[in-house]
């Protein structure tokens, strides 16, 4: 899939939606799937588990995993209608998806994907942390302690309570992967607390990399830039939208699609030697982290 056929900042300018937004209603659509690419086996009779799974990243990942040969557990919090659209995804590559609704924020809800994706499946060799949420604010006094703790516990509690929760059934060659952003290594002033979460998340991922290598457990991350997804149109204002990804090098945002094959590649045996380490998908900022 060429550049050219991604959408620039002047084709998705002004659209805003309701918090969390709908991937069904956003004009024009994210691009999840490269038709062309028919998938080599490379996750084949694997499972895995993909938090925000109904859209954005999380469904480009578990479309490109089922073309992998991979079945996928979907957790998704409230966009029915986009979770089973994933859904029909995944099963028209001939993988199987487990919906899986609920708040990762919740340890008891973590708890529960585990066991619904044991009863499924009877295993699963995949973990990719990826939900998140962000409520862009212009000053830090106007963050409340109710949006601070809501977004920490989507965020980075939940990368907690579901790894915990799934490291009893995770064995030998198995793989952890979080998805980061480049806010984690440059910052964002309006998006200070959701900065923070993705900081706390490469430091988590490089130690729990540490932690388990023993166990032959590979622990890695993405760090997304500007990412055409739900996310955008429902917290940034409508001017913010027009300009989004524009301040890259390539001068656009990312497509979901453009990310999915890294998740691939992290959670491939062609990554066995690959541990505690980030793939930047930015657009072209250099980062050096």
């Amino acid at each position: 899939m060429e550049d050219k056929d991604m959408y620039t900042p002047q084709e998705i300018q002004g659209q805003t939606q309701p918090v969390p937004g709908q991937e069904s209603r956003m004009n024009p659509q994210p691009i999840y799937d490269n038709p062309d690419y028919k998938g080599a086996g490379r996750l084949k009779g694997k499972t895995a588990i993909i938090t925000g799974g109904d859209s954005g990243i999380g469904r480009a990942v578990s479309v490109a995993y089922a073309k992998e040969g991979c079945n996928v557990g979907i957790v998704y919090n409230t966009a029915d209608d986009d979770a089973n659209e994933t859904k029909r995804a995944v099963e028209s590559y001939n993988g199987k998806a487990l919906l899986i609704k609920g708040d990762i924020g919740d340890s008891s809800f973590c708890n529960q994907i585990v066991e619904k994706m044991i009863g499924e499946f009877g295993s699963f060799d995949i973990l990719v942390n990826n939900a998140a949420e962000q409520h862009p604010q212009k000053n830090l006094e106007d963050i409340t302690d109710e949006q601070l703790l809501r977004t920490f516990q989507t965020n980075i509690f939940s990368m907690f309570y579901l790894t915990r929760a799934s490291l009893p059934y995770l064995k030998e060659n198995c793989v952890i992967i979080n998805t980061s952003s480049i806010t984690a290594f440059k910052g964002s002033a309006d998006l200070l607390d959701y900065s923070a979460t993705k900081g706390a998340i490469t430091s988590f991922t490089r130690s729990l990399s540490a932690n388990l290598a023993d166990r032959k457990i590979r622990v890695n991350q993405i760090a997304p830039g500007p990412i055409w997804t739900p996310l955008i149109v429902s917290t940034l204002e409508k001017n913010a939208v027009g300009t989004f990804g524009k301040d890259t090098p390539l001068k656009r945002p990312g497509q979901p699609v453009e990310l999915a094959e890294a998740y691939v590649f992290l959670a491939s045996d062609a990554s066995t030697y690959i541990t505690g380490q980030t793939i930047h998908i930015n657009g072209g900022t250099i980062v050096n982290g």
